[in-house]
């Protein structure tokens, strides 16, 4: 299956919540897509299909496929703790993810289309694979010849940069550290990772 291009409110509408970010269409019509779009939204849901959704939801937020997804869980899986909340710390140690949470790119989808591109560094090194999973300390920075590139000039002007306490931001380099993996109450995703562990667990 390849990666969803398609519109972004007809997924957003799916799962009755805005999921990409702000979104002016969804709060005009926030009911299910579709010409059955009402109905479906007052059949009652199994507890497969409520799982399901929420699997689904987690990969449509961070933009990964079904066996990237599954890779990530059998990690999850094998550390200590809780797996749900682990699976969640894993989706943010993500290059993309740290990329849009600093504020570089304004969307995951930008985020991974820059670190694609070859315009992101990590320790000083271009890192162009969208998965790579940071280490605390890492520094994750944006290449010299490309801070002067709109999209990211345009996204820094409005973030908050001291939103997350995992990350440090420096924007005299345009660059950030990634001290560490973030606690699940950090996480702002609504994502209730134990159906997603009760799915993979059946």
């Amino acid at each position: 299956m390849a990666r969803y291009i398609g519109p972004k409110t007809k997924i957003a509408r799916r799962f009755g919540e805005a999921i990409y970010g702000a979104d002016k269409s969804l709060d005009k019509r926030n009911v299910p897509p579709g010409q059955h779009g009402l109905a479906r939204k007052r059949k009652k849901v199994t507890e497969y299909g409520v799982q399901l959704s929420e699997k689904q939801k987690a990969k449509y937020t961070y933009g990964i496929l079904e066996k990237q997804f599954s890779r990530t869980y059998e990690a999850a899986a094998r550390m200590g703790g809780i797996t749900g909340e682990n699976l969640l710390k894993l989706l943010e140690c993500r290059l993309d993810n740290v990329v849009y949470r600093l504020g570089i790119a304004p969307t995951r989808a930008a985020a991974r289309q820059l670190v694609s591109h070859r315009h992101i560094c990590v320790n000083g090194n271009v890192v162009n694979i969208p998965s790579y999973s940071l280490r605390e300390g890492d520094v994750v920075s944006v290449r010299e010849k490309s801070k002067s590139l709109e999209v990211i000039t345009a996204s820094l002007l409005g973030t908050n940069h001291s939103r997350y306490s995992w990350l440090e931001w420096d924007g005299a380099t345009l660059s950030g550290k990634f001290l560490q993996r973030p606690e699940r109450a950090e996480i702002p995703e609504n994502i209730k990772e134990q159906f997603i562990v009760e799915l993979y667990s059946k």
